[in-house]
């Protein structure tokens, strides 16, 4: 099976992708590899827990290809290199816009995307995904200020009136719209915009998984999670976080449930424990 597509004009796209590393962009150059033992996997290096940057070396972070200087680090991470281990590949790390993961899927930019990335229905439509890899299926909590008036809300009906904030083109900002009566706030970028805006009070709550709403709160002491009975939450449609891959990527795919299948709960869970102690503060 082929991963990578090969490019006409070897040497002058050479030449161009240095002078992209050289610049530190953050533009993914294009895929000129063909070589079956690299597997360029795709994130935003902006999702802590399950992605970031750094600029130290350790002995669990990768290199981010096209960003000079900068290490990615996160649950993602760590569950690529589990599954490079599986295929005997080694994983190189681009750090792209979230917008900009799927295109550059398709485009052969990168491989794979390992990014937290929810396999709804209408990402299907354009891409594979594999079975889920977070610790388990996903659900959503708001996340709140502790002092706030909606501290003890329990449902999601409290939370009419309220003005809450997803992730722009994230079914954090979809699900907004699922109470009635709320303030929907134009979505931002990125979680780290979400979590600032909330503590400047521009928010009254922000969207997002369990694993990341825990790991935030944790991180900011000021922060509490306001979580539903089953079957009283955000209607999801989708099983949780997935590796995405191209379409016609199919015995990729299939390594890549193999492997994801004897990476038992407890090593998930123990990769996200650890994720969550290292995530910036």
């Amino acid at each position: 099976m082929k991963y990578f597509r090969s490019f006409i004009g070897f040497g002058l796209l050479s030449m161009m992708l240095c002078t992209l590393a050289a610049c530190g962009s953050n533009d993914a150059p294009a895929n000129d590899m063909d070589n079956q033992n690299v597997l360029r996997v795709g994130m935003e290096c902006a999702y802590a827990p399950n992605n970031w940057q750094e600029d130290q070396a350790s002995d669990t972070n990768l290199p981010i290809e096209n960003v000079s200087g900068f290490y990615a680090e996160g649950y993602d991470v760590q569950m690529a290199k589990q599954i490079g281990e599986a295929l005997d590949a080694e994983i190189v790390i681009v750090k792209l816009s979230w917008d900009g993961l799927i295109d550059s899927l398709k485009s052969g930019q990168i491989d794979m995307v390992i990014a937290g990335m929810a396999d709804t229905e209408d990402r299907r439509q354009s891409v594979n995904f594999s079975d889920f890899y977070s610790v388990r299926k996903t659900e959503y909590m708001i996340v709140v200020d502790e002092n706030s008036s909606y501290a003890e809300a329990d449902s999601l009906s409290d939370f009419a009136g309220a003005s809450l904030l997803g992730q722009k083109n994230t079914k954090y900002d979809e699900v907004i719209d699922q109470i009635e009566g709320v303030d929907h706030l134009p979505p931002v970028t990125d979680v780290a915009n979400m979590i600032a805006r909330l503590n400047q009070g521009a928010a009254d709550g922000i969207v997002l998984d369990t694993e990341s709403a825990v790991a935030y709160t944790n991180v900011y002491p000021n922060l509490v999670t306001i979580s539903f009975p089953d079957g009283q939450g955000f209607e999801l449609g989708f099983n949780g976080a997935c590796i995405g891959l191209r379409k016609e990527d199919t015995a990729l795919l299939d390594q890549v449930n193999a492997a994801l299948a004897e990476i038992p709960t407890e090593t998930r869970q123990e990769m996200l424990t650890q994720a969550q102690a290292k995530m910036p503060q």
